[in-house]
């Protein structure tokens, strides 16, 4: 049919995308200032990896592509200097986390571009909330079909991402009893959710171009769904991780996708039918409110009666082992066991967060303790 050609990739290199926080260094909300900085990014090459988002208060950093884990941490420490030296001329600090603790949707500025006031309009305040920030991860693909499979089967690993990705459990002033809130602000969009259960990319075009037919979508930009391939890019991408508070952080949660998607097109574990998004929308639920504490619930036949439910942190855990064959070098191997670690005592930057505030009693301070960690910071803290 050829509506929407598939550009083949190299199988399984990885890359990211981070929405970052700009903030002021008065009380530590959000800046207005992502046109200026753009304008103050040296050398001017890198200006194509760093991007405006919807509102003035965010930057998108995005990293180039990469076969090793630790190729790419050594690009973002390069990307975040560039930034961190451009923020310094608007006296302006730089963050991660999934969500502003304490901005208000109302006061955010749209970024001027067409793309960004037909969002506006069409969504209305949909698109002001939409300031929340995420770490999206693409890996390669060779072809269209592998990718359908590669974007259901990565739907099952949904709960892994937000848990060990969650970091916005304030919002708005509150603490939302969630690790992740920025989950429940992207599924208020109408094409969000779950990509169609088609497992051929010439039944994906012909959807495709039925919904680019009746009006509804433009280009693929406008399917807000939580994995959805790219072929633009020869790519499947990752949305459902919030931006960790550090980049080493952001690595790995890359590294365990390309390593997931080494296994899950080598093995093809899963049969892709009509039941296999029976339970996502509890697992993701489970995943977003409680983190690595959170249950998984898996069908009969995945798992036998005894165990059809368990502990996030439990099944991340006997992934993370299985996944050990699938590595390829020692940086492979450092970033199965700081994850396994992450899973094990079960942590994440929500508790981080959390901890923060209990400690100093102001969002204010968790704001500006959590640029200063961005900013100076490769490790997580978990490691420290």
């Amino acid at each position: 049919m050829n509506i929407l050609p598939f550009s083949s990739s190299t199988p399984f290199t990885m890359g990211i995308e981070l929405e970052l926080q700009l903030v002021n260094r008065r009380n530590y909300n959000l800046a207005t200032d992502a046109l200026d900085l753009l304008a103050w990014i040296e050398p001017s090459d890198l200006q194509k990896q760093i991007k405006l988002e919807i509102t003035q208060g965010m930057i998108e950093l995005n990293s180039d592509i990469h076969t090793r884990v630790d190729h790419l941490v050594q690009e973002l420490k390069e990307l975040r200097a560039a930034l961190i030296k451009g923020a310094r001329h608007l006296n302006i600090d730089v963050a991660g986390g999934g969500a502003h603790p304490f901005q208000s949707w109302n006061e955010q500025r749209i970024t001027p571009s067409q793309r960004f006031h037909d969002l506006h309009e069409k969504y209305g305040y949909l698109a002001k909330t939409f300031t929340v920030f995420g770490q999206h991860i693409h890996i390669g693909v060779a072809n269209g079909d592998d990718a359908l499979y590669l974007t259901h089967g990565f739907a099952r690993f949904v709960p892994h991402f937000i848990a060990l990705s969650a970091a916005s459990p304030f919002y708005q002033g509150v603490d939302t009893a969630f690790d992740s809130s920025r989950s429940n602000v992207v599924r208020a969009f109408p094409l969000a959710g779950t990509m169609p259960l088609v497992t051929r990319w010439a039944d994906f075009e012909a959807y495709y171009d039925e919904l680019m037919q009746i009006g509804i979508i433009g280009s693929m930009k406008d399917f807000y769904w939580d994995i959805r391939p790219k072929p633009e890019y020869g790519t499947v991408e990752i949305r459902v991780c919030d931006t960790p508070l550090t980049l080493e952080h952001a690595a790995l949660l890359g590294c365990y996708a390309q390593l997931l998607a080494r296994w899950l097109l080598t093995e093809r574990p899963f049969v892709i039918d009509e039941d296999f998004y029976l339970l996502y929308q509890y697992n993701r639920f489970e995943a977003s409110r409680y983190g690595l504490d959170g249950e998984i619930a898996f069908k009969k036949h995945e798992k036998d009666a005894a165990s059809s439910r368990q502990s996030i942190f439990v099944d991340v855990l006997d992934h993370l082992h299985h996944l050990q064959g699938y590595a390829q070098n020692d940086a492979d191997l450092i970033a199965l066991k700081r994850l396994r670690h992450m899973a094990y005592e079960r942590i994440n930057d929500a508790g981080w967060l959390r901890r923060t505030f209990k400690q100093r009693g102001s969002l204010n301070d968790v704001m500006r303790l959590s640029s200063q960690l961005w900013m100076t910071h490769t490790t997580s803290p978990h490691f420290h």
